[in-house]
């Protein structure tokens, strides 16, 4: 997972910032905890730093991680305009 995560970065440069916590330190467990997972997750957050995408433990599928990403960045550039 780590690796596919970060090459989300290469995937959409200049749009996408990969972040590995590690779990097990106090500052990821509020992120955890944050998010609602029980252990661990992947989470989608726009510029604001609000989450507005998550799926947890073993069930990130990256095809629905790439196409939130893509929806996130079309409003974005709806917005803009």
């Amino acid at each position: 997972m780590k690796t596919a995560v970060s090459g989300l970065e290469k995937e959409f440069p200049s749009d996408v910032k990969a972040e590995n916590l590690n779990a097990r330190e106090a500052e990821s467990q509020n992120v955890i905890k944050e998010a609602g997972f029980k252990t661990h997750g992947l989470i989608i957050r726009n510029a604001k730093d609000e989450i507005v995408w998550k799926q947890a433990d073993h069930t990130v599928n990256m095809k629905k991680v790439r196409a939130a990403i893509r929806k996130l960045l079309d409003q974005n550039s709806a917005g803009s305009r």
